[in-house]
């Protein structure tokens, strides 16, 4: 009879990749030391494969260890999945939601989705987490997060998704700056190392500069900002021009700033916002009510 791994071990082993310490792995876990350490020995003994190498000081994962927990991960998210398939099916807008959302767009949407939530949905308790797309995905894949909330298109590893809205991309800059610039703009006006944008960690500044056609790279500035406050700070103090979407524009972020909005060169730019969650799970009827709910405050 074939012997399969327990929930429970691969429960220790991603704890521990996580973690990279066995105390602390087993503190997570809430079992002792030794119980996790014979936990994953167990483990490896039936997968018939080193999958760490242990020393003194250090833990590192075999290219088998790695895999494994990717695939761990998987399990568990399936099976989280199916035990709130009966949960969902009785009442689906009722217990914790774990929502993911980009930093380019909670500031601007979290706090109206909440409220919304509490007034038409009282008895859904959201859990909210911040986050860059690729740590979200990788959270949503694993079975930390059970929704996201995303500027696409991008990559989601077959995940599903359902656009929610669009968010036009705006040019801000300072006043002074404006007005030796003529309308429409062109690049080709702007000085070089002229255009701030985000850190390639956000996605927004992929969909910038497709969106917005900034083909002439000689016009980015090197330097590169970690959040949208940072960029039109630099702008209101005259070193550049930058992209901000609709939505932060929409909720202040540039109130009180000597800055002039002007519309991109070229067509229509914009990004579109979508919800993102596992094929596999049974809360798809929670997250269309939410997807509906987000698109009233888009």
């Amino acid at each position: 009879m074939t012997k399969f791994p327990s929930l429970k071990q691969l429960h220790y082993l991603v704890t521990l990749y996580e973690t990279r310490h066995f105390g602390e792995a087993a503190k997570q876990c809430f079992v002792s030391q030794s119980t996790l350490s014979s936990g994953i020995q167990n483990l490896e003994d039936l997968i018939g494969s080193q999958l760490i190498e242990r020393d003194n000081k250090t833990l590192v994962f075999s290219a088998i260890g790695e895999d494994v927990v990717s695939r761990s991960r998987e399990i568990l998210a399936r099976s989280q999945d199916l035990m709130e398939l009966t949960q969902v099916s009785e009442s689906p807008m009722q217990g914790k939601l774990r929502v993911g959302c980009i930093p380019t767009i909670a500031p601007f949407l979290l706090c109206d989705l909440v409220q919304a939530v509490n007034q038409r949905f009282p008895e859904l308790d959201l859990l909210l987490r911040e986050d860059t797309t690729a740590n979200l995905l990788m959270a949503l894949k694993s079975g930390e997060m059970d929704v996201l909330i995303l500027a696409l298109p991008v990559e989601i590893g077959g995940m599903q998704s359902r656009i929610v809205g669009k968010d036009s991309f705006k040019m801000v800059l300072n006043s002074a700056q404006a007005q030796g610039i003529p309308v429409p703009i062109h690049y080709s006006d702007l000085p070089d190392e002229s255009v701030f944008l985000l850190e390639r960690e956000h996605c927004l500044t992929d969909h910038a500069v497709s969106a917005c056609q900034l083909t002439s790279t000689e016009k980015i500035n090197p330097f590169t900002a970690t959040s949208l406050h940072t960029l039109v700070q630099m702008v209101a103090n005259g070193l550049g021009t930058t992209f901000i979407p609709q939505m932060a524009i929409n909720h202040g972020l540039i109130e009180n700033l000597d800055l002039v909005v002007m519309e991109p060169p070229g067509r229509e730019a914009y990004r579109e916002i979508g919800l993102v969650w596992r094929p596999t799970s049974s809360r798809k009827p929670t997250f269309e009510a939410l997807a509906d709910l987000v698109e009233t405050l888009l």
